[in-house]
């Protein structure tokens, strides 16, 4: 914890908090610059903002934290002071985010809204977390740099950089010889179709020539994309899956149960159920997968990118996200690729993996390539055949297509359909190195020899 002074400020409404944290603070052998106000007396929380903002801004202080009704006011106060970075926190989790992600300086607490022994527990997670990470700190100085400079507009993906996306597309679809080349006819290496300007759309243009050579050249592909040692036991690739909106408490528990016990790679589940999933798992080596987008994928961006942090916060190591169908039948493929990079974003900064649910039944399969290059380009770990809910689920040709379209760069995951272990190993000879299923058990015990009686499906997959 930090032993410079800490400003302290408040309005009327936060004046009791401010004078409960002051008490623990000092009780903590911390000293405490308090800026006021000093009584219920009505005030406004500009001032007292203001003056905590300043006091970390000239070095007077390290750290400040103030108190009012919401905290959203005193937040947007204290960051209109140069050098200040404030964020407001309503948990633990969120006051660890503002320190270790972004570097506050400054926290802002809704009275209204925190339990005092909360509160308390915010203050204690707020001063005792460090910013570590390069990322981050490269982050912050963006931050910082904006104290005083002008504003700027503009997309976090330049032309040149949707552009590369473009070819990159191309390239899978009509430049890998091995897989498509009658896609550009009987032209030179390198050189476009005789009947194209080269402008990053043959797949729109062709999609009969693509569709049919995809399906027919180069054979069939079978070398795994996970590990570079396939795990003997099947369990070890499958997500225990249960997705069903009826599904109760226990039946979670009795999920987690079966995924200890079976040694499954992971339970995955709603985001309602991360939390509980992550505390009835720990110490077991079973990961908690929660769906973002789910099962749609027609949520905003900036949503997922929410709802990601929050499962990740809660305990999920892994998340599976469905990207923006519609977006991607439209040819928007900024989007998609806005889309799949916020959520991934999110899982890095969580030390989470993300697997992509491209819903390949609803897709040509020029555009189950188009998602996997996009997921590719926007620093996914898989990308994944189906939700479940959709229509159609995993086969071996889709498994197989994803595979040379990341070019072995991203695991697989199939899901969707797989109903038993005979399934489940074409869809690993495929390329698949995960298996999303609600049937994990049936599968492993078929895969052993032994009874399948009992072994019921745990959800819609």
């Amino acid at each position: 914890m930090t032993s410079s002074p800490v400003a302290l400020g408040s309005d009327h409404g936060g004046f009791p908090l401010k004078e409960a944290i002051k008490r623990h603070l000092t009780a903590k052998g911390l000293t405490v610059l308090d800026v006021g106000t000093h009584s219920t007396d009505a005030c406004d929380y500009p001032v007292f903002a203001r003056a905590a903002a300043e006091a970390v801004a000239s070095g007077r202080a390290s750290r400040g934290i103030v108190v009012d009704g919401a905290g959203i006011g005193s937040c947007m106060t204290a960051n209109k002071v140069p050098g200040v970075r404030a964020g407001m926190a309503f948990d633990e989790k969120t006051a660890k985010n503002a320190r270790e992600h972004n570097d506050a300086n400054l926290l802002t607490l809704g009275a209204g809204y925190l339990a005092e022994d909360l509160a308390i527990r915010i203050v204690d997670v707020f001063l005792t977390t460090d910013c570590t990470v390069d990322r981050h700190k490269r982050r912050v100085a963006m931050i910082d740099a904006l104290d005083g400079a002008p504003a700027r507009s503009g997309s976090s993906m330049s032309s040149s950089d949707y552009q590369g996306l473009v070819e990159a597309i191309t390239r899978v679809l009509s430049s890998n010889p091995t897989l498509i080349t009658s896609v550009v006819g009987a032209t030179s290496a390198g050189s476009a179709c005789a009947d194209c300007t080269n402008c990053g759309n043959c797949a729109s243009k062709k999609p009969e020539t693509v569709r049919q050579v995809l399906g027919t050249a180069g054979g069939r592909v079978t070398a795994a994309l996970g590990a570079k040692n396939v795990p003997t036991d099947v369990a070890k690739l499958i997500d225990h899956t249960l997705l069903k909106p009826e599904a109760k408490y226990a039946d979670i528990d009795r999920l987690c149960d079966e995924a200890r016990e079976f040694g499954f790679a992971s339970v995955c589940v709603n985001p309602l159920y991360v939390e509980r999933c992550a505390k009835r798992l720990k110490g077991s080596g079973v990961k908690t997968c929660c769906v973002i987008g789910f099962p749609l994928g027609a949520t905003p961006k900036e949503i997922k990118a929410l709802e990601a942090r929050r499962a990740v916060r809660d305990g999920a190591k892994e998340l599976d996200m469905v990207i923006a169908i519609g977006a991607l039948k439209s040819g928007d493929h900024r989007y998609v690729y806005e889309d799949i990079r916020l959520v991934a974003e999110a899982a890095r900064d969580g030390s989470a993996l993300l697997k992509v649910i491209i819903e390949t039944g609803l897709l040509t399969d020029e555009e189950k390539v188009a998602a996997c290059v996009l997921a590719k380009k926007a620093r996914a770990d898989f990308v994944k055949t189906s939700t479940g809910f959709g229509h159609g689920g995993a086969t071996v040709h889709d498994v197989e297509l994803m595979a040379r379209a990341v070019d072995h760069k991203l695991q697989v995951k199939a899901s969707g359909g797989v109903k038993g272990a005979e399934d489940a190993r074409k869809m690993v000879a495929a390329g698949a190195s995960r298996i999303g299923a609600s049937v994990g058990v049936k599968i492993v015990r078929e895969s052993k020899g032994l009874s399948t009686e009992g072994a019921s499906a745990s959800s819609g997959y």
